[in-house]
């Protein structure tokens, strides 16, 4: 029996049919977050994704290093995408706005959640229902990545793009994790356990990020790694 008649038994012809009806209405529901996105994002340039917590507050030192990292960014001509909701996010579009530079927030829709902060430019606001097309965006049009401290989502993000550099799904850029007192344990398990203990990854993909502790170091790896390659789409 195929797999799907045999969950098809599971139901009545009446609700098998309803489930069939909602699944392919998702498609279309899917097919449209991703028009919009394409088509909102298509031409906004340059970009830097910045990612971190949203429980990050206002005035703490990761707040700061985010709006100070950001400003700098928009100096050398690069836009500035983040997760569009507070904290870290909020910081990020903060010094995007103060230096000018396009402000992109790409915001998911969660109950008893973010909203969008007020830094993001209003045409550069796009709302997701679904975590996975965000994360396309946040790949497709960003020339490099600047992690900050956060959670789950924030080690989602990262992993994600480490991913797709590793196995060559995208091309390598720029992937910087900002804070070596924060990730300091995470790098010491990748190299003693992930890599030396179990081989599960080799030396080289320990070289596919970078750590720094500053503004200027995060904005330099940018500008070094772009005076020898093109800048261009990641798809």
């Amino acid at each position: 029996m195929a797999d799907e008649d045999r969950i098809k038994s599971a139901f009545s012809e009446k609700d098998w049919n309803e489930i069939k009806a909602v699944d392919s209405w998702m498609v279309f529901k899917i097919v449209a977050e991703f028009v919009e996105g394409f088509e909102k994002l298509s031409k906004i340039g340059p970009c830097v994704s910045i990612f971190g917590s949203a429980r990050t507050p206002a005035g703490s030192k990761y707040f700061n290093l985010a709006e100070e990292i950001s400003f700098k960014l928009t100096g050398f001509g690069y836009g500035i995408i983040t997760g569009g909701g507070p904290g870290v996010m909020e910081a990020a579009n903060m010094g995007a706005r103060k230096g000018n530079g396009r402000s992109v927030g790409l915001n998911i829709d969660l109950p008893h959640e973010q909203g969008a902060n007020k830094f993001i430019d209003s045409d550069k606001l796009i709302t997701f229902s679904n975590f996975f097309i965000r994360k396309v965006m946040f790949v497709k049009y960003a020339q490099g990545f600047i992690v900050l401290p956060g959670g789950f989502g924030t080690f989602d993000e990262f992993f994600e793009a480490i991913t797709l550099i590793q196995t060559r799904k995208i091309g390598k850029f720029p992937l910087i994790l900002v804070g070596k007192n924060y990730w300091k344990g995470l790098i010491e398990w990748m190299k003693d356990v992930m890599m030396t203990e179990e081989s599960n990854i080799g030396p080289e993909d320990m070289e596919l990020f970078s750590l720094v502790d500053t503004a200027d170091e995060a904005v330099e790896l940018i500008n070094s790694f772009y005076s020898k390659y093109l800048l261009s789409p990641n798809f």
